[in-house]
């Protein structure tokens, strides 16, 4: 067990996370894929940005069917990332660097070649019979029920052996457990239980509310215009967005299993866990139920920010309904992740924008109350890769396609050298092509460059370090008539004003009443004029002030 940075029980609440996706980001065995010695031999690179913590996307033993999200072994690492020592070494030095190691925890399902399953499938009076959720078809031989996987088709796969359906909410070869069989949470919390021993100081809970399933196995009705949220949980060319999800994740259950998950954590302290809620327009009311109470988990995030929205009205709607649902839990916000267009894509149609809206976007995220998780590549305003069909490995993007291009284009190999084969990831041919747009914007270059993206994202995070009221201080929303995203963060004497202007064109507008401003605040990207009590805000930019007592 290698000992952890400075003790400190609350390190989480204010962290701001670093994502690795290992097989994109550093390969050091030549085969075109990311390893965990390249994790390790890049980490002084991710603790020079300001982070508190990296959180591993899966590294554990996999037929790779869903990129390491069907394990086939929790407590191993596969060999294509190297082994149980390469970890320990790559969590070592994290840890001597000040930086938390969080892992993801996928536990929803497993593949179809864990030992669990195998045994499952066997029969249906094994000991693990009941591990996964098997169902007998309809008398036309139809499946159970109308529920349907998020990767297409029905959620549902006749086994001939057992002569049954099992449950996938995602890949046929990625069985659901059955989390209402009390032998499979102890299961999963003895994996659990392996990495704390070993030492990790939180857990990235992959689809943390499709750990359960109704129990009759009722009909989904279909969504209504009220529940409807765009570009949540799955995108439009999918009919999974068609159903409201009663019936097949997000169950009461959930609550008992979290809190002994929470228990577990409490025993070794100081470990945390972020869970990742996909629940459609119900999306923040389930993250409040999940980190409400302190004794659940310690904070969730959801896709609330992760779609096109990149509006002071959608940021102020999310952030404040989740600050009028919880009172006593807390939440994670990210722009972009593993599974989602990179933001600086998402957000501006002009390539000519995007380094601003890089910067921009870093600003408000850094701003808001909570904890923000950053992904690899976003500090260099990296853009979503346009592949060819042959090129791609993502199965979702490979179903849907053309009209989804799946999650190929954000985990693409991290670029560190402007020249040279590869952009420095790799000797060897790299699993996804690297773009030459993103060689471009490497990382090398970058550091050379005060104006950088890069630079930027050092110097927003160094800021947001330096002002108590940005890490657990309270947030207050203004009301103006204009579209600006206005709030005040607050924490003892430091008392802090922001104003961002989100459009890529200038507006003017009154300093709010009430509202009385001592000094202008060197926060990076701060471009504005006060004058004669206006606000003059260039497009794309923050004013930013200490509030007069």
């Amino acid at each position: 067990m290698t000992p952890s940075p400075k003790s400190n029980p609350d390190w989480w609440r204010g962290a701001v996370i670093y994502q690795v996706y290992p097989r994109s980001f550093q390969d050091t065995g030549n085969d075109g894929i990311g390893d965990l010695k390249g994790i390790t031999a890049r980490l002084d690179y991710i603790a020079a940005l300001g982070v508190d913590a990296i959180w591993l996307s899966p590294f554990f033993t996999s037929p790779m069917a869903d990129m390491g999200y069907d394990v086939s072994d929790y407590c191993d690492v596969d060999p294509m990332f190297g082994t149980l020592a390469d970890f320990d070494e790559m969590m070592t030095r994290a840890h001597a660097l000040g930086m938390k190691v969080i892992i993801d925890q996928v536990i929803s399902h497993t593949s179809d070649q864990h030992p669990w399953f195998k045994e499952s499938r066997a029969s249906r009076n094994n000991p693990k019979a009941d591990w996964y959720i098997w169902a007998d078809a309809k008398p036309d031989g139809t499946a159970p029920n109308n529920w349907l996987s998020i990767f297409g088709g029905p959620a549902w796969e006749w086994d001939g052996v057992r002569k049954q359906y099992y449950m996938h909410n995602f890949l046929t070869s990625q069985p659901d457990l059955n989390f209402h069989n009390r032998a499979v949470q102890d299961a999963v919390l003895d994996a659990v239980r392996f990495w704390l021993k070993r030492g990790v100081d939180g857990f990235r809970l992959d689809t943390v509310n499709y750990y359960f399933h109704d129990k009759e196995l009722r009909d989904n009705p279909p969504v209504t215009r009220d529940e409807s949220a765009p570009g949540l949980d799955a995108p439009d060319v999918n009919p999974y967005g068609m159903q409201n999800h009663l019936y097949d994740k997000t169950q009461p259950e959930n609550i008992g299993f979290l809190k002994r998950l929470r228990a577990l954590l409490d025993e070794f302290g100081e470990r945390a866990t972020v869970g990742e809620v996909g629940d459609g327009a119900h999306s923040l009311k389930t993250t409040a139920s999940y980190v409400s109470g302190g004794d659940k988990l310690h904070m969730c995030y959801t896709f609330d920010l992760l779609d096109p929205r990149f509006t002071a009205t959608h940021i102020r709607d999310c952030v404040a309904t989740f600050q009028d649902l919880v009172t006593d839990g807390w939440v994670c916000w990210a722009f972009s992740n593993h599974d989602v267009v990179r933001h600086v894509s998402r957000f501006s149609a002009h390539e000519e924008d995007r380094a601003r809206i890089a910067k921009i976007a870093i600003s408000v995220l850094a701003t808001l109350r909570g904890s923000i998780c950053l992904y690899q590549g976003e500090e260099l305003g990296l853009t979503e890769a346009e592949l060819a069909f042959e090129d791609l490995r993502d199965p979702y993007g490979i179903r849907f396609w053309p009209a989804f291009k799946g999650r190929d284009g954000c985990r693409t190999p991290m670029p560190w050298t402007a020249k040279g084969a590869q952009a420095g990831f790799s000797k060897g041919k790299p699993w996804l092509p690297v773009p030459a747009e993103h060689q471009a914007m490497a990382v090398d270059r970058q550091e050379k460059d005060a104006q950088s993206v890069l630079a930027h994202y050092r110097a927003t995070l160094a800021f947001r370090k330096s002002q108590p009221a940005l890490i657990d201080g309270s947030l207050r929303f203004i009301e103006t008539e204009m579209d600006i995203l206005m709030f005040t963060r607050e924490k003892g004497e430091n008392r802090l004003f922001f104003a961002f202007n989100l459009h890529d064109g200038p507006q003017t507008v009154p300093v709010p009443k009430g509202i009385s401003l001592a000094a202008p605040l060197a926060m990076p990207g701060h471009a504005p004029r006060l004058e004669a009590g206006e606000l003059h805000l260039e497009g794309l930019s923050v004013f930013c002030a200490t509030l007069a007592s």
